[in-house]
């Protein structure tokens, strides 16, 4: 980087912190997280498992080939089956098709032809939202 010598510091220093000392400020989180009793845990994991199968089964229904997740809590989809191959054009047309937004996955490749057909819906969402989410989806299948 060239700029003025502060400002040189002041990225070194924010690189040094960010890059060698992984999340700093959330170690003091981390330390109270693990402090809480498993059954948070199991709870955490029972909600979100139920919210994937959830939306899951929502965006089979409206047509898409859903690639169930084991450890994110992003679903992956085929837009293929709707008639559909670039991943771009149609998250830029659904939240005015159906209201809802989706990630194209092709900017995560290297490749971006390779993930083109690809994208991907959050379900880390309060559970009424993806029911709603699920509903205007079922649109498109029509």
């Amino acid at each position: 980087m060239t700029a003025a010598s502060a400002l040189v510091t002041a990225v070194r220093s924010a690189k040094q912190f960010l890059t060698y000392v992984s999340s700093g400020p959330f170690q003091y989180a981390v330390a109270e997280a693990l402090a809480l009793p498993d059954s948070y845990f199991t709870a955490f994991r029972e909600d979100m498992l139920a919210k994937r199968d959830l939306l899951a089964a929502g965006l089979t229904e409206a047509g898409f080939e859903v690639f169930r997740p084991a450890g994110t809590y992003f679903i992956t989809t085929d837009i293929r089956p709707l008639g559909e191959s670039d991943g771009f054009a149609f998250c830029r047309a659904l939240p005015e098709r159906a209201g809802v937004v989706a990630i194209p996955n092709a900017v995560f490749y290297d490749h971006r032809d390779a993930g083109a057909p690809f994208v991907r819906f959050a379900f880390c969402k309060r559970t009424e939202v993806l029911q709603e989410a699920v509903r205007r989806l079922k649109s498109l299948a029509g």
